[in-house]
């Protein structure tokens, strides 16, 4: 690995007649981390994606894969990095094998080499028994797995999923994420688009948000969670008695069922505080849960998407 950023986009505009699609986007992304762009239907991912990719290009701002400008340096950019879009681009009339084979062409393998990474990819995704059947007889799983094998048969340092797992079961969504945990332990780059919140908070280790063509918010998943209210610890106590001291302790009115709930963000800080107070006064808890703002109270509440 290097310094320089898998990607690096400073000022990146991008409009289509009177609509703007992307308007002053900033942002770095790390070598051989997963990064996650999110935002409702319309919110400019995939106009993000297509510029990154080299598709179409950016009305103004600077744009880096891997060092090479978009705008500059295309060809070098495409010879770095790999694309699965949301919809596939497998030939159904051809075989898995047939599939890769025609991939490792278009890569300018040569035919052992074209060979060897046809057979080495179709192991890798589980596909070496459905090898020689048309793709057109695929589940939606198998075909999503043929499609991002196709993208990485030039060994890319970047690759772009658009929106992956979309129509597919939970199993083979839990496949998909295992193979791109796979990859950014490879050191490959993931940039992942997607509209599965669970989906960004299991696989990214950064994720950004962007909403009407703008970056509304960045950061880790949890640096994200705590951004946004609704933290709480739930206390469990033995009796009223005890529920009745912590409350007075803590400055607040009485629980139900022997359950005190606390604002907080649910860091390790504010706990050993909460717990510091309640040690203090003497008082015994049963138990505790921290509750913490998933990404969906993130999305709605930075987005102008309603829940």
């Amino acid at each position: 690995m290097t310094d320089i950023p898998a990607i690096a986009v400073t000022g990146l505009r991008r409009s289509y007649g009177d609509q703007m699609a992307l308007d002053a986007i900033d942002l770095e992304v790390p070598e051989g981390s997963v990064f996650s762009l999110l935002g409702p239907n319309g919110a400019g991912k995939t106009t993000m994606v297509r510029i990154l990719s080299t598709l179409i290009r950016a009305d103004a701002g600077e744009v880096r894969v891997c060092g090479h400008d978009v705008a500059r340096e295309p060809g070098r950019v495409r010879a770095v990095i790999g694309v699965t879009g949301q919809f596939s681009a497998l030939d159904d009339y051809l075989t898995g094998e047939e599939n890769l084979l025609l991939m490792a062409d278009l890569n300018h393998l040569g035919r052992a080499e074209g060979r060897r990474r046809t057979a080495d990819l179709l192991d890798r995704f589980g596909l070496t028994g459905a090898a020689r059947r048309p793709a057109v007889a695929y589940s939606g799983g198998m075909r999503r797995r043929l499609d991002l094998a196709m993208g990485l048969m030039g060994e890319p340092r970047v690759i772009f999923l658009d929106e992956p797992t979309t129509g597919l079961d939970p199993r083979s969504r839990r496949d998909m994420w295992q193979i791109v945990r796979e990859l950014a332990g490879q050191g490959v780059t993931v940039f992942l688009t997607t509209q599965y919140l669970e989906e960004a908070d299991q696989l990214a280790g950064r994720i950004a948000l962007l909403d009407r063509g703008r970056l509304v918010a960045e950061g880790t998943p949890d640096e994200l969670k705590r951004r946004v209210p609704g933290g709480h610890v739930e206390l469990r106590f033995a009796d009223d008695r005890a529920m009745a001291a912590a409350a007075a302790a803590l400055g607040l009115p009485g629980g139900e069922d022997l359950l005190l709930r606390v604002p907080g963000d649910g860091g390790v800080r504010s706990l050993r505080e909460l717990l510091a107070r309640l040690d203090t006064a003497a008082v015994e808890v049963e138990g505790l849960t921290v509750h913490t703002p998933d990404l969906d109270d993130v999305f709605f509440a930075m987005t102008g998407a309603k829940p």
